[in-house]
């Protein structure tokens, strides 16, 4: 029997088998939990389906997190299908992609607007729905990065989104706390997603990582494992925190030029 038998939650932010919050899905699956599954548009729907039914989910819903109704609508559907809920994974970012280049001066005001709501006003928006269907308590993840505390170039707008993320947790943990409800987030890595694959320069940054973290690049299995962690019992005294897993990037000052040396050689062999 796995740790998450007889637990249900929602996972919002699959895009397709790349994505980190499919690796989550696995992870959550392989112990046990019943799993539902939002997606935005048709074109995502058409990838979300498969890989939904490949864990036995049976509830997948559109939902568009910029809009109240929609919302809404999704956690009526998903009262009456699951009845409570245990546990829900926020897994959404985005910003226009002409806002993820060049310098930051130049982000517009709706460009800021557009990744501020889609980014971390939509961990709101979840949370107030998920509350009243968590009446003994569950536990709330999202994901963040680096570029909420360190400058990341051409992360841009993103890393002030995740910034406001990473205040909107601690936020959210002190408000669902009476109700027993904890609220973290997962500062993970850079890895190959569909989302990354818009912020210009993403490989370079990827190489870096790899070759400056003392334990190197993560991977979507690794993000599952601390997603089991904190959104399971062995956390129930965990919450506004932001767990890195990173490879141990985060703790890196100078970089080791001589490895960073040898993994650009090995890199070209």
């Amino acid at each position: 029997m796995g740790l998450f038998t007889g637990k249900k939650g929602i996972i919002f932010g699959v895009a397709n088998k790349n994505s980190i919050a499919w690796g989550i899905s696995q992870a959550l699956h392989e112990e046990g939990a019943e799993l539902g599954f939002s997606y935005a548009g048709e074109v995502l729907k058409k990838r979300v389906e498969p890989l939904a039914e490949s864990v036995g989910s049976k509830f997948v819903a559109e939902c568009d997190v910029t809009n109240d109704e929609a919302v809404d609508h999704l956690f009526t559907q998903a009262s009456d299908h699951f009845g409570t809920l245990d546990f829900l994974v926020h897994a959404i970012a985005f910003a226009p992609s002409e806002e993820l280049s060049g310098r930051f001066s130049n982000t517009t005001r709706n460009g800021f607007r557009i990744a501020l709501d889609v980014s971390c006003y939509s961990l709101i928006a979840l949370a107030k729905r998920a509350m009243p269907l968590m009446p003994k308590g569950g536990s709330i993840l999202t994901l963040s990065y680096y570029g909420a505390e360190k400058v990341t170039p051409n992360y841009n707008v993103m890393g002030v989104a995740k910034a406001a993320l990473e205040a909107t947790v601690r936020y959210l943990a002190w408000d669902l706390g009476p109700e027993r409800i904890r609220v973290n987030a997962i500062s993970a890595g850079p890895i190959k997603t569909l989302a990354s694959s818009g912020v210009s320069g993403f490989r370079k940054s990827l190489n870096y990582v790899g070759a400056v973290a003392p334990l190197g690049n993560v991977g979507q299995e690794d993000i599952g494992d601390a997603a089991r962690f904190l959104l399971g019992d062995w956390s129930k005294q965990i919450t506004g925190e932001v767990l890195y897993v990173d490879g141990g990037y985060h703790i890196m000052g100078a970089p080791d030029t001589d490895r960073m040396e040898k993994a650009a050689a090995q890199s070209q062999e």
